[in-house]
């Protein structure tokens, strides 16, 4: 049994890369072992940090329409059925027995019998999954933390996530977060009920593209949810109990929105007040609606120094308790020893606390974008 799942293209996440399953027959006494599973692309930079298990349940995104965004482009939206993502939970447990990271029920497969030396000689082809590396750097990291691909798990229906939950949870008792994407217009069409009974099956940590809290600028890159629909699910989000990351993106408005979209943002983000800012700053991608507008003029784009004008505005505005972060290479903005300005930590900065720190960052970075000749930005500079 063979089968494989093709990488896109995108930015703003992490890259998980695509994976290859097996089905194989081994031990002494023939035992079958399923080592399918299903991995998918993307996975937010954090969870790459912790090392977290990829566990596929819906195949890339329902609502794929947003102009900046080429991340799921050309491929069409499925749910998983829960016995399919349970299988790969087996699958991977399966792996995890076999090298003695949990006990084993099978009497042929005692705990520690194999290596992944002695497992990839007596089965040479699973060494091409690129899903083995990711379960190995796993069960090495203590198998503590767990991500949902793909881009919005809260769409499957309340009783069939919380059936995978429970069972990835069982399965795998060291697992001490999950976490997942969400789609806000998602989030604020589910009920309280149904998010906390979620929330008590097991999922932590919701990560949100707000990318922007202004009204205009929502409907010109097609969000296909209202400033209203993101401020409801932020809400309805803390108050089911969840750890809530929102995704902001300076930048995007290019220069017709900038003052706008910093100041709505910043409004948005005060109402909200999340656990996690993270900071995804908007380049545009290679065959997005956003990009050819770019190419033709339509859109014209923030310099990295006005990127930072629009970043002050918008942090000046911030009224919040949240960890504001730049855990992302695209914070690139140079500081005073030519390292970025911000440093790249998935805990980041606390707020209100460190609110002037980062705004004498920023004032550094525009000291230095001041001495460099104005140009493009990098990305259009190639």
């Amino acid at each position: 049994m063979l089968w494989i799942t093709a990488p896109g293209s995108g930015s703003g996440t992490g890259f998980a890369g695509m994976t290859i399953g097996h089905g194989f027959a081994i031990g002494s006494l023939g035992v079958f072992m399923d080592y399918s599973f299903e991995t998918g692309v993307y996975r937010p930079p954090s969870e790459g940090g912790s090392s977290s298990l990829l566990l596929r349940v819906t195949r890339n995104c329902p609502w794929n329409n947003c102009t900046f965004c080429g991340m799921y482009k050309g491929k069409r939206f499925s749910k998983r059925p829960p016995d399919e993502v349970k299988g790969d939970i087996d699958a991977i447990a399966g792996i995890a027995r076999s090298l003695g990271a949990i006990p084993s029920d099978e009497p042929s497969i005692a705990p520690g019998k194999k290596t992944v030396e002695s497992l990839l000689k007596e089965i040479p082809s699973l060494g091409s999954s690129i899903g083995l590396g990711m379960v190995l750097e796993w069960i090495h990291s203590g198998m503590k933390t767990a991500f949902l691909q793909d881009a919005n798990s809260l769409i499957i229906e309340t009783d069939e996530l919380v059936e995978i939950l429970l069972y990835l949870r069982k399965t795998f008792s060291s697992i001490e977060r999950v976490t997942s994407y969400a789609r806000a217009r998602t989030l604020s069409k589910k009920s309280l009920e149904h998010l906390k009974a979620v929330k008590r099956a097991g999922l932590d940590r919701l990560h949100v593209g707000l990318e922007t809290g202004d009204p205009e600028l929502l409907k010109a890159v097609r969000k296909g949810v209202s400033h209203e629909d993101q401020v409801l699910a932020g809400t309805k989000a803390k108050e089911a109990g969840f750890q809530l990351s929102e995704y902001w993106m300076p930048g995007l408005g290019g220069k017709r929105f900038t003052k706008q979209h910093a100041e709505n943002t910043a409004k948005a983000l005060n109402i909200i007040n999340p656990h996690y800012i993270r900071s995804r700053p908007f380049f545009p991608h290679p065959g997005t609606p956003l990009y050819l507008a770019v190419q033709k003029g339509e859109w014209p784009l923030l310099s990295p120094l006005e990127q930072l004008l629009e970043l002050k505005e918008m942090i000046g505005h911030l009224q919040v308790t949240s960890k504001v972060c730049f855990d992302h290479a695209g914070n690139y903005w140079p500081g005073f020893k030519g390292r970025p300005v911000f440093k790249h930590s998935y805990e980041g900065y606390q707020f209100p606390e460190k609110k002037d720190h980062v705004l004498g960052l920023i004032e550094e970075g525009i000291s230095v974008q001041k001495q460099i000749p104005s140009g493009p930005p990098p990305w259009l500079a190639r």
